[in-house]
């Protein structure tokens, strides 16, 4: 027969052995196709949460197929997801415009933002054999836009903004030839959008002379993008900055993830971004300033962290 204390001592051990090992978080983040520095990225913020938390947070990573796709998927997902998207596509998918007509859902209406990550940042890079000292100079060049991505939906836009529709010659290669063309004088300049700086951009500078174009105030405001400015030195032989555009990108979550998991993604990230500045430097580009670019609201659990820190947000954001 059990005395009281070996009762007591019975229920102790149920309980203890009931519980969980350990107080591990496990998060899914999908954010871009493999072998793309966002998806780079991607591990670069799992290996940081890790060792940020002393492994009470593990992030799983999953290859994205694309920003759109990391929203959709937000209908299936629970409180455990973590994507990336620019802010602009939340808005669209709660409002059901665009891409998203005819495809809303109540879920869209859940997501909160957590962090800003890398913008995608445009380039225009042109061989310094092209003479090409602005846009105006594009007129009669070879450029490689690639297929598809952003970087060429949006250098099209541009070249159309800024007068040159049918007056630059459109190179039919991919981007992943741009730096070869670019050596070979096959092309005078490809266009690309990526975090800064940017790795083709990098190789195109080291090995060839090149020059990035800056856009005009007056350019910068016919896109309706975000102004950004590459600081000098940022290039081999880039002596100046550059002032450019860019789309901000944005680690989203939804209400279904409780507020402490939040609180603690988004205080881990900012903690450790200066040791993921050290080994890429793509991470120089993310300062609390972005937390501006966030349109539509933060989660809670982030915003008891921007709180702390003494980081000041915007009504909406809240």
């Amino acid at each position: 027969m059990f005395t009281k204390s070996r009762f007591a001592a019975a229920a102790l051990m149920a309980a203890l052995v009931a519980l969980p090992a350990t107080a591990e978080t496990r998060v899914t983040y999908k954010s871009a196709k493999a072998g793309t520095s966002y998806y780079q990225m991607g591990v670069q913020i799992a290996e940081a949460m890790k060792a940020g938390t002393d492994g009470n947070i593990i992030v799983t990573l999953e290859e994205g197929q694309g920003s759109v796709q990391n929203v959709m998927e937000v209908r299936a997902r629970g409180g455990d997801y973590v994507f990336t998207t620019p802010p602009a596509l939340v808005g669209l998918a709660q409002a059901g415009k665009a891409m998203f007509e005819g495809k809303g859902d109540p879920a869209f209406d859940e997501i909160r933002a957590l962090f800003p990550i890398p913008s995608l940042t445009m380039h225009f890079v042109m061989s310094a054999d092209s003479g090409a000292e602005s846009f105006a100079d594009l007129e009669g060049k070879t450029i490689l836009l690639g297929k598809g991505s952003f970087g060429a939906t949006e250098g099209e836009k541009y070249l159309g903004l800024f007068g040159l529709d049918g007056k630059v010659t459109l190179s039919d290669a991919e981007l992943s030839n741009a730096v070869a063309a670019l050596k070979n004088g096959q092309i005078d300049g490809f266009v690309t959008a990526g975090s800064w700086p940017a790795p083709n951009v990098i190789e195109a500078a080291a090995s060839t002379d090149v020059k990035v174009l800056s856009l005009s105030d007056d350019q910068v405001a016919q896109t309706k993008r975000t102004r950004l400015t590459i600081p000098a030195g940022t290039y081999a032989g880039q002596d100046s900055d550059i002032t450019t555009t860019s789309l901000p990108v944005v680690a989203y979550a939804t209400t279904k993830m409780d507020d402490d998991t939040a609180y603690q993604l988004t205080k881990t990230f900012w903690e450790q971004k200066a040791e993921m500045t050290d080994s890429a430097p793509w991470w120089k580009g993310v300062d609390t300033d972005l937390i501006g670019t966030i349109e539509g609201k933060i989660h809670p659990g982030a915003i008891r962290y921007y709180k702390e820190a003494g980081i000041a947000l915007s009504d909406a954001q809240m």
